[in-house]
């Protein structure tokens, strides 16, 4: 079986040899000397100023949302993973949907200002695909109606846009280190600031608010992770820039043999070094992909329509007119994407969308 992505394990005496200081130490959580670690390393690794290591990336939304005091309406991106819009309601905020770039596939920046409004107080956009959103455009609107910006950076690990890493923009940035990411600790996630003033806040918040011992700072909940997940982490970080090459070669060959059939991907942002995260194709209607996905299946390769359907269909959001978003996310299919992908597969896979084409 090909799935669409299978997480990167690293040598088992490798982790183990992690696990046997958390016997020695018996340290389990609780910002235990891993995670100060992996949190530590993941700063030099990135160049990042700030970064707190949390439970995962919904709760890392959650967080940015809390430490930035966002209420009222929070305009954002119908595509996208669900937990975009459901941290947004889950912390009692209204999504307002605007529509997305044909091109780039993220919120498209010319839409934004005409759905603010006197409730509006941040922007939560997300770069997809680790492809950035136009970041520059996105902070003008913002300082000229004084709004806060988070980036769901969820899929953006070792992203960079004009020679920084992508989690050094907007307010605030998220990212998530599930098992699906290219880099992952088995479940992750983490929050990223350049103002210190949000990065404290954030850290009393995800430790139920303890600013010591037997004191608080504010209300929080237990964003923390654990010695285990960070064992994870510093494996997977060892062998970070092999995973990284090993995602652009296998993306660039897809690139290169369906150079000649009728499908296109996304338009990569300028000044981007991207992370080769997904790669996503488009097709030209809804039935051609639901053919060519049932034909891979067929052959037990198993694509995946991220990201469908349109999130403003969800049951619990005001319905919003997303044209573009709701057109996308019925033709595009993300092919598989792994570390120990053959090139062997990739080639099976290109030929039988060229087949079914």
């Amino acid at each position: 079986m090909i799935p669409v992505t299978k997480p990167y394990m690293p040598p088992r005496e490798e982790y183990e040899q992690y696990l046997q200081g958390i016997w020695d130490r018996e340290y389990l959580t609780n910002n235990g000397p891993l995670v100060q670690q992996l949190e530590q390393k993941l700063k030099d690794y990135l160049d990042v100023e700030h970064l707190l290591y949390l439970t995962n990336g919904t709760i890392a939304l959650q967080i940015a949302i809390k430490a930035l005091g966002l209420k009222g309406e929070i305009i954002t991106t119908p595509f996208s993973y669900v937990a975009t819009t459901s941290s947004i309601v889950w912390e009692g905020c209204t999504p307002v949907f605007v529509d997305i770039d044909p091109q780039t596939l993220n919120i498209n920046p010319t839409l934004i200002e005409e759905a603010i409004s006197d409730k509006t107080t941040g922007i939560l956009a997300t770069h997809v695909f680790g492809n950035p959103c136009d970041i520059e455009a996105i902070q003008s609107i913002a300082d000229k109606h004084d709004l806060k910006v988070i980036y769901d950076a969820a899929h953006c690990f070792g992203t960079t846009y004009k020679n920084q890493s992508v989690f050094e923009f907007g307010d605030v940035s998220t990212s998530s280190f599930h098992a699906t990411k290219l880099f992952h600790t088995v479940e992750g996630g983490a929050v990223f600031t350049k103002d210190e003033e949000i990065n404290y806040r954030m850290s009393r918040m995800r430790n139920f608010g303890h600013a010591g011992f037997k004191e608080f700072d504010g209300v929080g909940i237990n964003g923390k992770n654990s010695e285990f997940h960070a064992a994870m982490g510093l494996c997977n970080l060892a062998y970070i820039e092999k995973i990284l090459a090993s995602r652009k070669r296998q993306c660039l060959l897809y690139e290169k043999l369906l150079k000649e059939v009728l499908v296109r991907s996304i338009s990569i942002q300028k000044d981007t070094g991207w992370n080769y995260a997904y790669y996503p194709v488009i097709f030209e209607s809804e039935a051609i992909t639901l053919r060519l996905k049932e034909a891979l299946e067929q052959n037990d390769i198993y694509p995946r329509r991220y990201f469908y359907p349109s999130l403003d269909t969800l049951e619990y959001v005001k319905t919003e007119k997303v044209k573009v978003s709701k057109d996308i996310s019925e033709r595009i299919l993300c092919l598989p994407v792994y570390f120990s992908l053959e090139i062997e597969s990739i080639e099976e896979i290109v030929r039988i969308i060229s087949k079914e084409l």
